[in-house]
């Protein structure tokens, strides 16, 4: 491989000047003060995507982009009219190229230019004016912390693969299974030490997805260290839209999610494998309330919260309203989950009739629900209807009334706080959906249909004639 980076093309020209020696130089760039990346999150905290990009375009000229040589780089050492001194050499574990006649020179944390000037310092007192030109051939495997929201930090050898560059950040942060959905890709934090000078720059990768702005994506350097912090306001549509991104952690890996609340089967539930996903695209709320066996209809789905941990150990509540989804097709607010989130869904307070019946009839209520129809209907039994059923259409499921029946029936139900309410409704057929006089039935409501005066008189009668009827039975067979 050959990178083939040339002094001049690592600093801008007009840093360069000709010294007596034959070699280029350049001026010292100015010393940048380490700042730590709280404080340069802080100073940018509440700005617009705009001016986040113009502060990360502007921290960007400051950044010392010098190749820095060390063990394992391969370079090219040209001295102008002296080829038998030229040739590749090899940085040498201890950082020095044991060149022709002088022997070591060591060029360990110098830039190609300061190392040309090096290596023509220690041929002065055997070439009259040395001109030496250092190229790199193939540089050494960097080595890169990672740290923050990524799936999985740590530090990482990178290389270059082929005659491709170095290695950016964006393919850093693959390498290290990508970055969390709670990652704030408006402020990744650079570091670098070069030459004894720490700096620290914020990068907004933010603009390279939305406006494919590359300047953002730089290429790194050894010893560089990215540090992402957790956004401090969650936006769901963008977070939507950094789980469909290659900067996103990988979707075939395993991920477990807990539901609480009002759903029929709480608890925690595992996501994943390639096969699944591949079918049903990443993990969001609507998919993992569906899984618990959809919510009730008691749920209010304008409060949905979830509970995240972030990196840092702090956490983060992103607050979600699918009745937005319901009603405007908002799909922003079906929020792609991560590895540890719970789902919170409350009990509504005050919610309508017609309401809960929009909510019995979404696709993250349950395909059915349990009802039990008792007494006097023509197929009394436990019937599975829709979730958005009346009592008048659980009768009807039942068969409808028999001609002993009463139009006024008894609905027995269980509710979330283990209490048993009982009331008596009278059932029209023509009657629409209303909470008093034809309710929506609910998963293990009890209905009983009882009987009318006239069935209960005949019964009655039957009950005091049918001992006498049993004695005088025997009489029948004499006559």
């Amino acid at each position: 491989m050959k990178t083939k980076l040339k002094m001049q093309q690592l600093l801008p020209a007009s840093l360069f000047s000709l010294v007596g020696i034959g070699v280029i130089g350049c001026l010292p760039a100015a010393a940048v003060a380490e700042r730590s990346v709280e404080s340069e999150w802080s100073n940018r905290a509440g700005l617009s995507d705009g001016a986040i990009v113009a502060q990360a375009n502007a921290a960007l000229g400051g950044l010392n982009d010098s190749y820095v040589l060390g063990a394992g780089d391969l370079v090219s050492v040209s001295i102008f009219n002296v080829p038998e001194y030229s040739g590749q050499q090899k940085v040498l574990a201890n950082g020095t190229l044991n060149l022709p006649v002088v022997g070591m020179v060591s060029v360990a944390g110098l830039t190609l230019q300061s190392a040309g000037a090096a290596i023509a310092s220690a041929y002065q007192s055997e070439l009259r004016y040395p001109a030496v030109t250092v190229v790199l051939e193939d540089a050494r495997p960097l080595r890169v912390a990672i740290a923050g929201e990524v799936s999985q930090p740590g530090l990482y050898t990178l290389k270059a693969e082929g005659d491709a560059q170095f290695p950016t950040v964006a393919q850093a942060l693959q390498t290290a299974g990508g970055v969390t959905q709670a990652a704030d890709l408006h402020r990744v934090a650079l570091r670098r030490s070069n030459g004894g000078q720490s700096q620290t720059i914020t990068l907004d990768l933010w603009a390279l997805l939305n406006n494919g702005d590359v300047n953002q994506d730089l290429a790194l350097r050894d010893g560089d260290a990215i540090v992402i912090g957790a956004t401090r306001n969650v936006d769901v549509a963008e977070s939507n839209r950094l789980s469909a991104s290659n900067l996103a952690a990988s979707v075939e890996q395993d991920i477990v999610v807990a539901v609480v609340g009002e759903v029929f089967r709480p608890g925690a539930y595992e996501f994943g494998g390639a096969s699944e996903q591949v079918s049903r695209g990443r993990t969001t709320v609507t998919q993992v309330v569906q899984t618990a066996g959809g919510v009730k209809p008691s749920a209010d789905i304008r409060n949905i919260q979830v509970r995240r941990a972030t990196r840092s150990g702090e956490e983060q509540l992103i607050n979600i309203d699918l009745w937005a989804l319901l009603q405007q097709g908002d799909i922003s607010q079906d929020l792609v989950l991560q590895q540890g989130d719970t789902v919170l869904i409350p009990v509504a307070t005050n919610a309508t009739p017609n309401e809960i019946a929009q909510l019995t009839a979404a696709n993250f209520s349950p395909d059915e629900v349990s009802v039990n129809v008792v007494g006097e209907v023509e197929r009394p039994g436990l019937l599975q209807v829709s979730p958005n059923t009346t009592l008048n259409q659980a009768v009807l499921a039942a068969g409808g009334f028999n001609r002993r029946s009463s139009e006024t029936v008894e609905l027995i139900r269980l509710n979330p706080n283990g209490t048993v309410t009982q009331r008596q409704v009278e059932v029209n057929l023509s009657e629409g959906l209303d909470d008093e006089a034809n309710p929506l039935v609910l998963n293990d409501d009890v209905i009983v249909v009882g009987r009318n005066g006239r069935a209960r008189f005949n019964d009655g009668v039957e009950g005091l004639l049918s001992p006498v009827l049993r004695l005088l039975s025997p009489l029948r067979l004499l006559f």
